[in-house]
């Protein structure tokens, strides 16, 4: 296993304990605050899926980084803001892939503004930044 070598400050680390996998897999979070089970997308397992869980966190991330634009520029994020983040897993020539669309509500705000956050935090959320230019994304304002 290669050693990162850290340059920077880490502010937090998530860890995980995963078995089973996707079809009866379980993830357990090291300080108890997490505990799901996994089943297979689109099956009628009793768990969630990797899919579910990385729109999940990424929605959150990605308004997190909205809502900090939003005081730089000296404005309120509306309380009613809400992100609907679809991630697909397709299949093509026998390879597996992610695309996602994230679909952004900012009821109340001027569009032009509302475009603004969207593209700063298309910038600098951490989940954005991770997939760029290797999962096919749309950012839609709604």
């Amino acid at each position: 296993m290669e050693t990162l070598i850290q340059t920077h400050k880490v502010l937090y680390t998530g860890k995980t304990h995963t078995t089973g996998g996707r079809e009866h897999g379980v993830s357990k979070s090291s300080d108890g605050r997490l505990e799901i089970k996994l089943s297979t997308p689109g099956s009628n397992g009793v768990g969630t899926n990797p899919e579910q869980l990385f729109a999940a966190g990424w929605s959150a991330c990605f308004e997190g980084a909205m809502g900090i634009c939003a005081r730089k520029m000296r404005i309120t994020l509306p309380v009613d803001t809400a992100i609907d983040a679809e991630v697909d897993l397709c299949i093509e020539k026998g390879e597996y892939f992610l695309q996602a669309r994230l679909n952004v509500s900012v009821p109340g705000l001027d569009r032009e503004i509302a475009q603004e956050l969207i593209d700063y935090a298309e910038q600098t959320c951490p989940y954005s930044k991770a997939i760029r230019n290797n999962v096919r994304v749309e950012f839609n304002l709604v």
